[in-house]
């Protein structure tokens, strides 16, 4: 019986009622030891009648074996892992070690698990209890937090327990604490003396262990009140020396018994039998209420009784005890664990135990435990003679510990290698994982520093490394806005395949000349059968490091290689990504985003979680761009979490500033200002260029829809474009309305100057179009009636080359040039413009047509407050416009999350197909559409496609 707890107990009930009702829900039980986390644990199980119960335990000595924990607590459901889809089962038994080893996807091992958590659910209700959640090895800590951040509409209730410090962000949290004075002296023998009692109660600090344990280890004159005063130590180690006593006093036979039963973590009777003990050296333990004892095996009664058991030994019998279990595991299955034991019966350099656990850590690497790679790589340097070895075995736990998001870990492994360090494969390495380290925890700009250095460490020994080394170099110079790391890099790649073509044309090889290769720096990884300098990576780079010096003659042309030669290039999906990365810079929204869509689902189905975020990015900012305001907000906000999950810090600030970005032109000035001050706070810190540019611009149009030109230019004037050309280039229209429309035209002419040199090379008919109008909006009456006589037809070279007619006729073309184009919300704001100027002109039912067209496209688009001066000018013209519009987006009325999984189920994707693409589970998404239909006016995925058809686009 809980003594206490009624408040806890309370918390628990509700969560198992919630679950009994179909809603998921997840609860991190916080506490010391001995606070009384298992007992509630035990309250859970007997409230849960009618449920399928789960219990796993994590265990200190296997925190370093991949998924060790997750197979525990599964292992009684692992009959219905064929039920899941086979692209999951088959990463789940390839995780758990009960199949061949699946291609690596950590998070679709996740998908996996919260599949069957919902698969055993089935029609009633699971409850998930894990105790001394700290010690769960990372692989396992990692699916199951993933799975717990998922869960909703599966009848699962998921309790962790755990002491402080394990990393749960997110969740529900009960922190535990000492007993009240009433509960304490309910759980004491009333032998005790009235002194002892209140000596216990003051030390034990409300612990319902101590209370218990503390005066079992009192002879019976002390429990009478012969008690001398001691010093007062923290409780944990009050009671850990309270069985450490009790401990020494068992037999020594039954002390070693324990002792290898505390190194062993498992307590398999077999096992220890192997190890030399014999199950009669147990009793003994288990007459002291020490541990338990059944078929199963062998187990401490608590974490302290198992950690009071090892430090109670000398530190030769602990070596002994770990080279026993080692001479007992001699099967394959547990060459994991032999290799740990070795080790940890090692004090000594020693190449044969340094070699057993990297092969552990490439066995985890194969099961994507990269915690356990990192941790196995580690110890194995460690344990290495040679220090060109053990620097490469530093090197590959610093990249594993980076891959398994463990930031600071990582960088303290990078900073042991040696400078040494000569294997260009080994120092490429590295310093990738530094450089990610930098980018997504300290600068952009540093990242580039890095790469910088490693490129030309690695340059003489493997050109083809350091060529990628600087591709990447690049993108780090455009997110920060550093220039002269671009021009840097762009220096040295330009030579290494200036002399890779050399030595290829030398060679008599060269053919047409003409190289289309792969390889490592087209992000395929393998060395191409023809020279990669030729290929359209390298070109592409070497585009966006002169785009953002600004030079966009001659960046446009080598952009343009990568963007029209990506399919041929065979591309990995950095490549592929940086190919979707300069749609927007070629004025190519519908490129971008087809290619990121692309990259989207690539890195879904592969795992490659730390670019998805990224590619996501990138195809939702097209989304907007195209006009699908809906559909990019739900992708931002799915983005948005995951990398606040993965710990990008730097992709949650940029995301953040994107977020403002896409408020400003839905009208929610509140949510803008908002998102703008969180994203640009964290931006500013970092270095972070084009998240500090697209915050401002976020700011800077909302003032000009809110009709503050002023506030818009000062805005949007504190971007520098020598840091972040590629965004001013964008804004530079919204910058010249505003200067326009401040009075001061003067101040319109650099942006201006800035967006035609842009659009003259770009020569896109959307970006020809809001040249025309950002000119129309500059240029003065008389200069346009004078230069009407020279105007020309098209809308497409007017612009660039200054060659056009009157005002008038700018607008007129600059609105023909949207029609039918794929930038609705551009089409608008030229069509508003135009009807005020005609308004002003006194063409009254002109300016209408202008205005009345404008209208409906902001409408559509949901863009309240450009809707609302549209509304304001017709006013002003005489009309009676008609009221907001409140079915322009027929998933309007739904959530986020039911609008992304809406979308997809109207195009014909199961539940299951939906469930794998947002990582949720399919019982969730058939939740989901569930509450959506009715909302919707539909009943069935046949009505939802006709209700829907032609009105949404596929996420």
């Amino acid at each position: 019986m809980l003594r206490g707890r009624a408040g806890e107990q309370a918390e628990i009930d509700r969560l198992l009622a919630a679950a009994r009702a179909g809603t998921s829900g997840v609860l991190v039980v916080r506490g010391q030891a001995g606070i009384g986390k298992s007992a509630l644990l035990d309250y859970a199980r007997e409230r849960a009648e009618g449920f399928r119960v789960l219990r796993g335990t994590g265990v200190e000595p296997e925190a370093e074996l991949p998924f060790a924990a997750l197979h525990l607590l599964l292992r009684s459901g692992l009959d219905r892992i064929d039920a899941l889809p086979p692209v999951q089962a088959a990463a789940l038994r390839g995780a758990l070690g009960l199949g061949a080893a699946a291609p690596e996807n950590r998070f679709l091992v996740g998908l996996a698990t919260l599949s069957m958590l919902a698969e055993l659910a089935g029609d009633g209700s699971l409850l998930c209890l894990v105790d001394d959640a700290q010690w769960l090895d990372r692989a396992s800590l990692d699916t199951l937090l993933f799975a717990a951040r998922r869960l909703e509409a599966e009848g699962v209730a998921l309790i962790f327990a755990a002491r402080e410090g394990l990393p749960a962000a997110g969740l529900p949290e009960l922190h535990l604490r000492g007993l009240d004075r009433t509960a304490a002296a309910r759980l004491l023998s009333p032998d005790l003396s009235p002194d002892v009692r209140e000596r216990i109660i003051g030390e034990a600090q409300g612990n319902p262990l101590a209370l218990i344990e503390l005066p079992a280890a009192l002879t019976a004159g002390q429990r009478a009140g012969r008690l001398s005063p001691v010093e007062v130590i923290p409780v944990t180690g009050r009671v850990q020396e309270a069985f450490e006593a009790r401990i020494r006093a068992l037999p020594e036979s039954a002390q070693e018994a324990l002792l290898v039963l505390a190194a062993d973590g498992r307590g398999t009777l077999g096992g220890l039998v192997r190890a030399g003990v014999s199950p009669a050296d147990l009793e003994p333990a288990e007459r002291a209420r020490l541990i338990t004892v059944d078929d199963a095996g062998a187990a401490f009664r608590h974490p302290l009784i198992r950690a009071a058991a090892y430090r109670n030994a000398p530190l030769a019998r602990r070596l002994a005890a770990h080279r026993a279990l080692a001479r007992a595991l001699d099967g394959e299955q547990d060459a994991d664990r032999r290799a740990w034991h070795l080790a940890a019966a090692t004090t000594a350099p020693d190449e044969e135990v340094a070699a057993e656990l990297e092969r552990a850590a490439e066995r985890a690497r194969t099961r994507t435990g990269h915690a356990a790679v990192a941790a196995a790589y580690e110890r194995a340097a460690e344990l290495t003679p040679d220090p060109a070895g053990r620097s490469a075995r530093l090197a590959a736990a610093a990249v594993a510990a980076g891959d398994a998001g463990l930031m600071r870990r990582a960088n303290a492994l990078a900073a042991e290698v040696s400078g040494d360090l000569a294997d260009p494969a080994t120092i490429a390495h590295l310093t990738q994982a530094r450089a990610h380290l930098e980018f997504e925890r300290g600068t952009p700009a540093e990242a580039g520093r890095i790469i910088a250095d490693g490129a030309r460490r690695v340059a003489a020994g493997d050109p083809e490394k350091a060529a990628y080394l600087w591709v990447e170099a690049i993108r780090c110079a455009w997110f920060s806005g550093e220039t002269g790391l671009a021009a840097q890099a762009e220096a040295e790649l330009s030579g290494l395949v200036e002399r890779a073509l050399a030595e290829h044309v030398g060679s008599g090889t060269a053919g047409s000349g003409t190289a289309t290769g792969t390889g490592a720096v087209a992000g395929a990884g393998v060395p191409g059968a023809v020279p990669w300098s030729g290929a359209p990576l390298p070109a592409g780079a070497l585009g966006l490091a002169r785009f953002v010096a600004g030079d966009v003659a001659a960046a446009v042309p080598l952009m343009t290689t990568l963007a029209e030669g990506y399919e041929s290039a065979g591309l990995g999906v950095p490549g592929l990504l940086m190919a979707a990365s300069l749609g927007v810079p070629l004025g190519r929204p519908d490129l971008c985003e087809r290619l990121a869509a692309r990259v989207v689902e690539d890195c879904r189905e592969r795992g490659m979680v730390a670019w998805l975020t990224l590619a996501a990015q990138d195809h939702l900012v097209a989304r907007a761009g195209l006009g699908e305001y809906g559909e990019a907000r739900s992708e931002l906000d799915e983005a948005l979490g995951l990398a606040a999950e993965l710990r990008q810090d730097h992709r949650v600030a940029h995301l953040t500033c994107v977020l403002a970005w896409l408020l400003a032109h839905q009208g929610d000035e509140r949510g803008c200002r908002e998102a703008a001050e969180e994203g640009l706070r964290h931006a500013g810190t970092h270095g972070l260029a084009l998240a500090s540019a697209t915050g401002a611009w976020a700011l800077g149009l909302l003032e000009l829809s809110l009709g503050r030109a002023r506030e818009s230019l000062a805005h949007l004037e504190g971007v520098s474009p020598e840091r972040a050309f590629s965004v001013a280039v964008q804004f530079a229209p919204d910058q010249v309305e505003a200067a326009v429309r401040a009075g001061r035209p003067d101040r319109a002419r650099e942006p201006l100057e800035r967006y035609l040199e842009w659009a003259r090379h770009v020569r896109r008919p959307e970006s020809d179009a809001i040249a025309l109008r950002c000119r129309a909006l500059v240029e003065d009456e008389e200069e346009y009636f004078a230069r009407a006589v020279h105007g020309h037809a098209g809308a497409g070279r007017d612009a660039a080359q200054g060659d056009a007619g009157g005002e008038g006729e700018r607008f007129a073309r600059a609105a023909h040039g949207h029609a039918g184009g794929g930038q609705p919300y551009q089409h608008a704001r030229t069509r508003l413009v135009y009807g005020e100027w005609l308004r002003r002109a006194r063409r009254r039912a002109d300016a209408r047509t202008q205005l009345r067209a404008a209208l409906e496209i902001f409408d559509r688009l949901g863009a309240e407050l450009w809707a609302e001066r549209a509304r304001a000018e017709l006013r002003a013209t005489g009309d009676v416009p008609a009221a907001p519009r409140r079915d322009g987006d027929p998933l309007s009325v739904l959530t986020q999350q039911e609008r992304r999984i809406v979308a997809m189920a109207a195009t014909g994707a199961s539940n299951r197909d939906i469930a794998a693409r947002l990582f949720l589970s399919p019982r969730t998404v058939g939740y989901h559409l569930y509450k959506a239909f009715p909302k919707l006016g539909v009943s069935s995925r046949a009505e939802l496609s006709r209700r829907l058809d032609g009105r949404l686009t596929t996420p």
